[in-house]
């Protein structure tokens, strides 16, 4: 349902809300989320572009978030990324239905609705939160990293 671009961003801006306040850098990042350096870094420069994290080059620099988990959302990182493809007009290019969606596609945008609410809903810091016995990929506070 959704692609690997949006999973890729997902992972990154969950690792750096685990990290933040602190700068890491693109090698980091990867390592930790186990995403392809150079697909990162594509994803980096759309998150980038949306203004969700910023790059400071030297040193001490490195990619942070712009907002701090509790204030960034799920549904605006993958709306960085990609789109969650709202069902707005008949996807047949029927006429007749124009912005009167068949039954079918009524259903499908309803679903989609539901999983945009729930993301718009849905910060980083609850993430991060959230009690698991699954080891995540990244170091969440109080769990060991996984090797």
């Amino acid at each position: 349902m959704f692609s690997q671009t949006v999973e890729y961003a997902l992972r990154a801006v969950v690792h750096l809300a685990d990290r933040a306040p602190e700068a890491r850098t693109t090698q980091q990042i990867a390592s930790a989320t186990k995403v392809p350096k150079p697909y990162l870094s594509k994803v980096l420069q759309s998150l980038i572009r949306a203004g969700l994290v910023r790059s400071q080059r030297g040193i001490g620099g490195g990619i942070t978030l712009t907002k701090t988990p509790d204030a960034l959302t799920i549904l605006e990182v993958v709306e960085a990324v990609d789109s969650l493809g709202r069902i707005r007009t008949c996807p047949l290019g029927l006429s007749a239905h124009g912005t009167n969606l068949c039954p079918l596609h009524r259903r499908l945008d309803h679903a989609l609705a539901t999983v945009e609410e729930a993301f718009r809903r849905t910060t980083l810091a609850e993430v991060l939160a959230e009690p698991s016995t699954s080891v995540p990929l990244c170091a969440f506070p109080g769990r060991p990293v996984s090797p």
